[in-house]
């Protein structure tokens, strides 16, 4: 095995943890906050957010919906609640939200339900003074891959899911994605079976079982030229997602002809923007990234 499909095969054998539950903080002054507002139904389950909202100001804002880590099988909402309530003082919407861990539903439960997210937000745009032409997505790890995969697969119909705002479009304009898993197909080829637990409780089968689903699920397969601007966040040290992946999808976007940036945590790893001393960078970059494609 290659040295790349080794710490591949390591990375993933056991359970990607969660990112660190950030500490506890005040609401600032100038942010309004609606908690657990349901964003999409399935039968009787209910799928919630938390809604930040801009006291001072004229709006309609850009938005930006927040997605948590946790190997798509732990996390809440409450993850990028400091984000959140940060970007709402410089003039963003924010919605943190929750979604379907594997536990409950396997892929693509949880882009059916971050898609049905930004739906519900473009078609309550007026009710919270949402630009709904500025909706932007950051995420960490789990979330990561789903706010990048929000960024290429806005035009395939197979991932929209049920979760409400039918004929409401999903697609995003901007992404911010920390530390991402971009390609499982890099990954399944690398490791065969042995790819490790959480991913293919994530996909419900392994690489060597269905492939297909592995390929289905990668952002790295929906790049093209419509694909959102993006700005990958990861440490360079990250043992549990490669850096590799945020590399190797900034490229393939570029050559796509799509804007592009990386930050890179020197010495750093995973989770590492929920931590000193990467927070405040780490804020800062996304800050200046959303300004410049959203406002």
């Amino acid at each position: 095995m290659k040295k790349y499909g080794l710490f591949l095969l390591l990375a993933f054998t056991g359970l990607l943890p969660a990112q660190k539950a950030p500490a506890p903080f005040e609401l600032p002054a100038g942010v309004e906050m609606k908690k657990d507002v349901v964003y999409a139904t399935y039968g009787s389950r209910e799928v919630h957010l938390d809604l930040y909202l801009p006291k001072d100001g004229k709006g309609p804002f850009p938005a930006v919906v927040y997605i948590h880590g946790g190997g798509w099988v732990n996390g809440g909402k409450n993850a990028f609640e400091r984000q959140a309530a940060y970007m709402a003082t410089k003039g963003f919407v924010g919605a943190c939200i929750e979604y379907r861990l594997s536990g409950e539903a396997k892929f693509p439960a949880a882009i059916y339900d971050s898609k049905a997210a930004v739906r519900w937000l473009r078609a309550n745009a007026a009710k919270y003074q949402v630009n709904p032409n500025k909706i932007g997505a950051a995420g960490g790890s789990a979330g990561g891959h789903l706010v990048a995969l929000l960024g290429t697969s806005w035009k395939v119909k197979e991932l929209e899911g049920a979760g409400g705002n039918a004929g409401v479009s999903s697609r995003v304009q901007a992404v911010a994605a920390f530390n991402p898993v971009t390609d499982f197909v890099s990954i399944g080829k690398a490791t065969g079976a042995g790819a490790g637990k959480a991913v293919s409780d994530f996909l419900g089968a392994n690489y060597a079982q269905n492939p297909g689903r592995w390929a289905e699920a990668s952002p790295m397969t929906y790049v093209d030229a419509d694909s959102a601007p993006t700005l990958f966040l990861h440490g360079d040290a990250d043992t549990t997602v490669p850096y590799r992946q945020s590399v190797d999808m900034r490229d393939k976007l570029k050559a796509a002809g799509v804007y592009t940036d990386l930050f890179t945590g020197k010495g750093a790893k995973h989770a590492f923007f929920n931590n000193p001393p990467f927070y405040e960078p780490t804020l800062k970059k996304m800050e200046e990234f959303f300004t410049k494609t959203l406002k």
